[in-house]
């Protein structure tokens, strides 16, 4: 019997290689992208990607996608209720599951899993514990194609923000950063690749500084 699973999806690489992943059990069914997006900005959660964006993405995934709308200065008490509001006719369906992409931080993991228990769900975690140079090594070899859409400047140089994220991303990222930028250092957007029905027609369009410290990179629908 197929196990339907919910995945919450921020359009990145670590959600791409989390689908990746679980596409290839064939016991289980990914049946919905889950993903906040802020009101103000009508754009995806830290990411900084339009909705448009984020629309196409889950069209050439070809899953149902399903936006969480958050205020902003969102409390965590409003963030639970209007997730617990999205999941819960999951719930009702049967399903009983929720997938990350998370690899190793293991405050936000048990966050998580308390959030979810509260439901009568609880969170898979396919990439959890996985050498994070060697994941981003895979997600090029495997033909992913992504670009950095915010950069934490406390952590990285601004610059690197539009950067494609391919092999010179990598080599020239300082021995501090993660490869993965799992913690916070950057994040990216992926448009294309082995899952994909076809690729996401973009352009790079301006950069601008937020809070005094996040350099974003808007994509522009082409």
């Amino acid at each position: 019997m197929i196990e339907r699973i919910v995945l919450s999806w921020s359009g990145g690489k670590d959600s791409v290689l989390a689908l990746h992943d679980l596409s290839s059990d064939p016991e289980l069914a990914v049946v919905a992208l889950l993903t906040t997006v802020s009101e103000e900005y009508q754009r995806i959660s830290m990411h900084g990607v339009r909705r448009e964006l984020l629309t196409a993405q889950a069209r050439a995934l070809a899953i149902p996608l399903e936006e969480i709308l958050l205020p902003k200065g969102c409390s965590d008490e409003e963030y639970g209720r209007r997730m617990e509001t999205t999941l819960r006719p999951h719930v009702e369906r049967g399903i009983r599951k929720v997938a990350f992409g998370d690899l190793f931080l293991e405050d936000v993991r048990r966050y998580r899993q308390e959030r979810l228990a509260l439901l009568g769900m609880s969170g898979v975690f396919p990439l959890w514990g996985k050498d994070t140079t060697e994941l981003a090594r895979a997600f090029l070899d495997l033909g992913f194609k992504a670009i950095v859409v915010c950069v934490d400047t406390q952590a990285l140089d601004p610059a690197f923000s539009g950067r494609s994220y391919d092999r010179k991303f990598l080599s020239a990222l300082p021995p501090n950063i993660d490869p993965c930028g799992e913690n916070g250092e950057f994040h990216t957007f992926v448009y294309d690749g082995p899952i994909f029905h076809e690729s996401i027609p973009l352009t790079r369009g301006q950069q601008v500084l937020r809070e005094d410290r996040f350099a974003y990179c808007d994509l522009v629908p082409a």
